[in-house]
């Protein structure tokens, strides 16, 4: 088995995987030796002097040295470990072996297409036909599923970590739900600890933390636009914000889902584009989204229909043709796909091209059917990479169009187009990881904090760890990258925020107060439960309206203050009150609605007015606020 594999893997986001391979085949015959022959030493040789100096021509010549170098450890790590033991003889059992790990996801494009080589394979070899060129392919496409497989674990892990979160929050429900969720969370769980995906149980257990968490928000569960005008607005607001981040989530699986179809049908991407503006709007309603899957569903279904009928016509043809080894593989890993229910827009059109090409090849058939698969893989790498398939694309439809004609042409000049694109989107990925990085490293500085900003920020910066080891990134990924990033960066801006006002409160409260902050910064939803920097606290008894200012006279310790637009309007002149006032427009920047505060200054507590104002009181001990002052700062009357 080649060495080259694994810097054909490693560095086929920089340069197109036939471009490195047809390098280390020319420097390999410049050494006199051959590619399956080459060892570490001149392999390494090869990377320093050939594909260096490739590199450079697509990125600036840090990042190249830099990427040649991790190849290099992997390369010394990976001959060690003896990952690349093993004769040629037994590329094919090699091969064969590696794709059962992928068993499981027979729905992928990857395993069909290498089932259908693994079908065709052995009967070229036993007519003693050279292998070598499908075994390669087989071996590129495990590298395919080894790296999708990769991205989904880590996308799993995070969404493993969010489905956790919620149900800490939602266990107290103790429904039949909670017990569903908590069952999915272990399976997934469990099968995140053995490398394996069950896409299908965590969008389960999606909808079900969605379900429970309206449900902790508001006993009334209704659709969007439906709920109850009884419900308190804040309340209210907050259940239409669960509504849309879920809508959100459904979208984009829908979007990933069919996007075969949506890309095959302008009415139907016209329909998408329709949901992307009324979900940034604030306006998808989960029904909208249910009758459209099962509109997209039954769409496919008949897409997929009328191609098997085109793919029994041009697979009659093609046999009749007689196309060889490579014409099998795609005719098979096509039926394959096909009995799976999927769409092969792709496979059709290459299939197409073939019966054009060998139609008017005559004797140049063979070297023609080369140029119209490198072509097809050509345009189908450009939509991995960003920018590349705009500029592609009227080139490539002229170059397909002449190879059907018959004509010979070279695709060298469209493979430089597309690794321009892949140079600046390795750049591109260089600035997300340092970006990523200064998200972690800012973290660091905020983690022991309490607080769900702190806690969702943490679960983030986990993730973006995981996402920057992954090597090169599938266009999905990068898009998952990304928006782990912004999402991030957003997040950290509200816990230094929250650090800042925790400083404050330690220079009013001391230092005892640091730790317990965010306590205070978790009431701001408005959940109604007391607490702060030093607990919750239970429920006041139910007394009769009486302002702060009559029952002073019960507690002379109990004061109290009226803030509207980061002033005081009523009530002494305080320095510490001054301070809290300071406090609460950072509490009010973060869209919180309650704050409780102790020390040794006496008990504090505020309520917002709704209105960008604050009602403030202050008591020696907890028990004259909640008793006396809290109906005045719940409602403002007395």
């Amino acid at each position: 088995m080649s060495l080259t594999r694994l810097p054909v893997k490693m560095l086929g986001d920089m340069v197109s995987p036939r471009a490195l391979e047809r390098i280390f085949q020319d420097a390999a015959i410049a050494r006199g030796t051959t590619v399956e022959a080459l060892d570490v030493p001149t392999l390494e040789d090869i990377l320093k002097k050939e594909v260096f100096k490739r590199l450079q021509l697509s990125v600036p010549a840090p990042l190249a040295k830099k990427r040649v170098s991790e190849v290099l450890a992997e390369l010394m790590k990976s001959t060690q470990e003896r990952m690349f033991a093993g004769p040629d003889a037994a590329s094919i059992a090699t091969l064969e072996e590696s794709a059962r790990r992928f068993a499981l996801y027979f729905d992928w494009p990857e395993a069909q297409r290498l089932r259908g080589i693994l079908g065709v394979v052995r009967d070229e070899e036993k007519a003693g036909r050279d292998v070598r060129p499908l075994t390669q392919e087989g071996f590129s496409l495990i590298g395919l599923m080894e790296r999708r497989l990769e991205e989904g674990l880590v996308a799993q892990a995070q969404d493993l970590a969010e489905l956790r979160a919620t149900f800490t929050r939602v266990e107290g429900l103790g429904n039949r739900d909670v017990r569903r969720l908590e069952t999915l969370i272990t399976q997934i769980d469990e099968a995140q600890g053995q490398g394996t995906l069950l896409p299908a149980e965590v969008e389960r257990a999606r909808d079900l933390t969605f379900k429970l968490r309206k449900l902790l928000e508001s006993s009334v569960v209704q659709p969007l636009g439906g709920l109850s005008p009884d419900l308190d607005p804040e309340v209210q607001a907050r259940v239409q914000a669960l509504e849309q981040e879920h809508t959100g989530k459904v979208f984009s699986g829908l979007e990933r889902e069919f996007a075969p179809l949506l890309r095959a049908r302008e009415d139907l991407e016209a329909q998408r584009q329709a949901f992307a503006r009324q979900q940034q709007a604030g306006k998808l309603s989960s029904e909208a989204l249910d009758a459209w899957r099962a509109d997209l569903t039954a769409r496919r279904a008949e897409v997929v229909e009328g191609q098997r009928q085109e793919y029994l016509r041009l697979e009659e043809q093609l046999n009749a043709l007689q196309g060889g080894a490579d014409v099998r593989v795609l005719l098979d890993s096509a039926r394959m796909a096909l009995d799976s229910g999927a769409m092969i827009s792709d496979e059709l059109d290459e299939l197409r091209r073939t019966v054009g090409v060998l139609q008017a090849g005559q004797g140049a058939a063979g070297e023609l059917l080369s140029l119209n698969r490198d072509l097809m893989a050509l345009e189908r790498d450009a939509r991995g990479v960003p920018g590349a398939s705009e500029e592609l694309a009227p080139l490539l439809a002229d170059a397909l169009a002449a190879v059907g004609r018959g004509e010979r042409i070279d695709p060298a000049p469209l493979w430089e187009i597309l690794e321009r694109h892949m140079g600046a989107a390795a750049q591109q990925r260089e600035n997300f990881d340092v970006r990523a990085e200064h998200v972690i490293r800012e973290y660091d500085a905020v983690r022991g904090l309490a607080g769900e900003t702190t806690q969702r920020l943490g679960r983030l910066a986990d993730t973006l760890r995981a996402q920057r080891r992954l090597g090169a990134m599938s266009a999905e990924a990068r898009e998952r990258y990304v928006q782990t990033i912004v999402d991030a960066e957003a997040l950290l801006a509200e816990a230094q925020a929250e650090h800042r006002a925790a400083q404050e409160v330690t220079s009013t409260f001391g230092q005892d107060a640091l730790s317990g902050l965010l306590d205070v910064f978790d009431l701001g939803g408005g959940d109604g439960s007391g607490g702060g920097l030093f607990g919750a606290l239970d429920d006041a008894p139910p007394s009769a309206p009486a302002s702060p200012q009559a029952d002073a006279l019960a507690d002379d310790s109990l004061e109290s203050w009226v803030v509207e637009g980061g002033q005081v309007v009523d009530g002494s002149d305080d320095p510490t009150a001054r301070r809290v006032v300071d406090l609460l427009a950072a509490a009010q920047a973060l869209g919180l609605t309650r704050v409780d505060l102790g020390g040794p200054q006496g008990e504090w507590a505020a309520h917002s007015d709704g209105q960008g104002g604050w009602r403030v009181a202050r008591a020696a001990t907890r028990d004259p606020l909640d008793r006396v002052a809290r109906p005045w700062l719940e409602t403002g009357e007395v």
